[in-house]
């Protein structure tokens, strides 16, 4: 990771806990944080892999209207993202 991301949490600042993105981690197994607005697409793959112990394949950012980093990070199939949603208290 770059230089003041040496913990991962550093990079995932929170869940979004919107509607759309609850249904993302329900159909899509993808899970959607707001991140660090300086985190890198690799910073963010890095960070998911090493806290909740997954296989990331694709990682997609956007900023959203209110200025924030958002990142939508699909899983492989063999992990879920209802379940570390879940371990997370977001289901």
């Amino acid at each position: 990771m770059k230089k003041g991301f040496s913990d991962p949490w550093k990079v995932l600042m929170h869940p979004q806990l919107a509607e759309k993105s609850m249904n993302m981690v329900e159909i899509e197994n993808k899970l959607v944080f707001i991140v660090n607005h300086r985190a890198s697409k690799e910073d963010i793959r890095r960070a998911v892999e090493k806290n909740f112990d997954v296989k990331v394949i694709k990682v997609s950012t956007m900023i959203n209207t209110k200025g924030q980093k958002k990142a939508a990070i699909k899983l492989h199939p063999d992990n879920s993202a209802a379940d570390i949603a879940s371990r997370m208290g977001m289901l």
